[in-house]
């Protein structure tokens, strides 16, 4: 097992989960997997999930589901980090007691994370307001003639401002929820969480929410698949575009179209995606210098990783380390 990185001792991991009749039953079943299952792995400091009322019951899932919480919106007020799993339709009224409640667990820093069409909810509450925010392709067109102050991003898997993150449909919940995993705890601890779940550990919030082939044809992915292996092992050396597209047997051209096409993104940004959640694991398990963590991840300098990863991570190397190790 890696070695365990934990928050501050002052954190609050209490997770509250948003349920309310009508329920999105897989956006909720994302969040009580990540933050509800337990983990005694994970040690005593690991997350206390609660599941909370927005209206009296008997609260009904999507499935034929009845769901049974934990309390009502009274638990919010001992929250750390509160869940919205969808909403139950993109132009349903929220209720105001819970707009109330949202913007009391904000001001006292509470963080507030919504899954899909949760981003409704939030932006109800006016806590979206000025942001940039994003949520299923599909309702981009309502959230922004509901909600014209939010700057919506289009086809992003999400956002985070800290306090406020915001994720796009369905699976991009999985990714929002290990992002936040990974901000508390480390890359080597999401990384465990999403073998759990046999889950690709990290897919950057830039990333498109459509590809236009998601699934590559068979013949394709035997092609690219193992190059994918290799470059993950060969994160230290420099790859020129066309020894890429001549190891695979395609033209430059074409390489470059099918691989964007596979992962949403350019060969270079999937690379720099990658050397940057290399440099997370190592900052947040070795004791290297950030120069030899630099070139074991491919950055030529230092300052370039220094530049990458606050851009990517939101801070410097050194303070993500220490941060980890706190």
């Amino acid at each position: 097992m890696p070695k365990r990185s934990s928050l501050p001792s002052t954190a609050n991991r209490t997770v509250a989960i948003l349920a309310y009749d009508g329920l999105c039953t897989f956006e909720f079943g994302i969040a009580v997997e990540v933050f509800g299952l337990p983990r005694p792995e994970m040690g005593p400091d690991w997350y206390r999930a609660k599941v909370v009322a927005v209206e009296p019951g008997p609260l009904s899932a999507t499935g034929g589901i009845t769901v049974a919480a934990d309390g009502d919106l009274s638990l919010l007020a001992d929250a750390g980090t509160i869940i919205v799993p969808g909403w139950r339709a993109a132009g349903a009224a929220v209720p105001e007691e819970l707009c109330l409640a949202l913007r009391t667990a904000h001001e006292r820093s509470a963080r507030l994370v919504s899954i899909c069409s949760g981003a409704f909810v939030l932006a109800a509450a006016g806590l979206l307001s000025g942001r940039d925010a994003t949520t299923h392709w599909r309702y981009e067109a309502i959230l922004a003639e509901r909600h014209p102050d939010i700057r919506y991003r289009p086809g992003l898997l999400y956002v985070d401002h800290g306090d406020v993150l915001t994720s796009a449909g369905s699976a991009a919940g999985l990714d929002l929820c290990l992002h936040i995993v990974r901000k508390d705890f480390g890359a080597a601890i999401a990384n465990q969480v999403a073998q759990r779940l046999v889950l690709s550990s990290h897919r950057d919030g830039a990333q498109k929410q459509v590809l236009e082939r998601p699934v590559p044809t068979e013949h394709e992915g035997r092609r690219l698949s193992p190059l994918l292996d290799r470059l993950r092992q060969e994160l230290d050396r420099e790859h020129a575009l066309r020894d890429l597209a001549d190891s695979v047997g395609m033209s430059l051209r074409t390489f470059i179209r099918r691989f964007q096409e596979l992962t949403g993104l350019s060969p270079g940004e999937w690379l720099l995606r990658e050397r940057v959640a290399r440099a997370e694991q190592l900052l947040a398990e070795t004791g290297a210098s950030v120069e030899d963590v630099a070139t074991s991840c491919g950055f030529p300098t230092a300052a370039a990783l220094r530049y990458h990863f606050r851009n990517r991570v939101g801070m410097a190397p050194n303070r993500y380390r220490q941060s980890r190790s706190a």
